[in-house]
C-alpha cells in the first residue's frame, strides 16, 4: 500500500459527504478522492444487480487514480455489493456498519428505530447485523422513501421534506424508541429537522464516525497512514450536475 495515494469514497449522491467530514476529522492528513454518483442516485431504489453494476464502475473510477483504500459510503452499496468488490480486488474497502449495536445497548426502553432504505433493509449485512446485536431489542424500521431526492435536489430543510419527514418519524415515536439509527449516509443532513421533530430524548446516531476509525485501524494496519502532513489535494467528482455538490462542499468548509 502507498501510503501518500489517496484514499477514495463513492456514494450515490452527496450522502457520503457525511461520512467524509468525519474522515477528515479522524485523519486531517490525509488526501482524498470523493465520487458523488448523482446520475443514478438514489441506490435505494435499484436492484441489487444496478446497485452492484454501479459499485464497480465508481470502484475502478476510482483505482484508476491510485487510490490505496475505498470507503463505500453508501448503506445500499455497502450491504448489497461490499462483499462483490472484496472478492475481485485486493485493495481494502471500508463500508458502513448500520449502527445498531451502540443504539440496542444504549436503549432503556428496548425499543430503538432505523431510518433506512428499503434495498438498506433487505441486505444481508443489514440482517446480520440485527440477528448479532437487537437480541432482546423491539426496532421498528422504517423506509426513507424520497428523502434521498429531496437532499439531492438541496432541499434537505424544505417545508416538503420536513412534511415527509414527519410522516416517517411520527410512528417511531408513538412506538416509544429512545434511539433513532440513521441507515442512510444522506440522513444526517436531516439532523436539524430531525431535531425539531422528535423529543429531546432520543438519541440519534450517526454511523460516521465509527467508519472513520475504521478506516484509520486498516490504514494503520496496512502501514497505509500518511508519512507526515496532508501532501495531496483532495479531488471531488460527479456524474451528475455539480451545482449541489459544491454548494454542500462550501457548507463544510466553511
Amino acid at each position: 500500500m502507498d501510503s501518500n495515494s489517496h484514499i477514495g469514497i463513492f456514494d450515490s449522491g452527496i450522502g457520503g459527504l457525511t461520512v467524509l467530514k468525519a474522515l477528515w476529522a479522524e485523519l486531517p492528513n490525509e488526501s482524498f478522492i470523493y465520487l458523488a454518483d448523482s446520475a443514478h442516485a438514489p441506490y435505494g431504489m435499484r436492484s441489487p444487480e444496478q446497485v452492484i453494476a454501479l459499485s464497480f464502475k465508481n470502484t475502478e473510477f476510482l483505482l484508476e487514480r491510485n487510490v490505496k483504500l475505498v470507503v463505500v459510503a453508501c448503506n445500499t452499496a455497502t450491504g448489497i455489493a461490499i462483499n462483490h468488490l472484496r472478492k475481485t480486488y485486493s485493495i481494502p474497502f471500508v463500508g458502513m456498519e448500520p449502527a445498531v449495536k451502540p443504539a440496542a445497548a444504549a436503549s432503556i426502553s428496548k425499543k430503538i428505530g432505523v431510518l433506512a432504505t428499503q434495498r438498506t433493509f433487505e441486505a444481508d449485512h443489514f440482517n446480520a447485523t440485527m440477528n448479532r446485536y437487537a437480541d432482546g431489542v423491539e426496532v421498528y424500521v422504517q423506509v426513507g422513501d424520497g428523502l434521498v431526492e429531496l437532499i439531492e435536489q438541496g432541499l434537505a430543510d424544505s417545508p416538503k421534506t420536513k412534511k415527509l419527514l414527519s410522516q416517517y418519524l411520527d410512528p417511531l415515536v408513538k412506538a416509544g424508541i429512545d434511539q433513532l439509527v440513521l441507515g442512510c449516509t444522506h440522513y444526517p443532513f436531516l439532523l436539524p429537522l430531525i431535531r425539531k421533530i422528535i423529543p429531546e430524548t432520543i438519541v440519534v446516531h450517526d454511523p460516521a464516525p465509527a467508519v472513520a476509525s475504521q478506516t484509520r485501524k486498516i490504514l494503520k494496519k496496512n502501514d497505509g497512514l500518511v508519512s507526515g502532513h496532508k501532501n495531496l489535494e483532495d479531488q471531488f467528482y460527479s456524474t451528475g450536475d455539480r451545482e449541489i455538490l459544491d454548494r454542500v462542499l462550501t457548507g463544510l468548509l466553511s
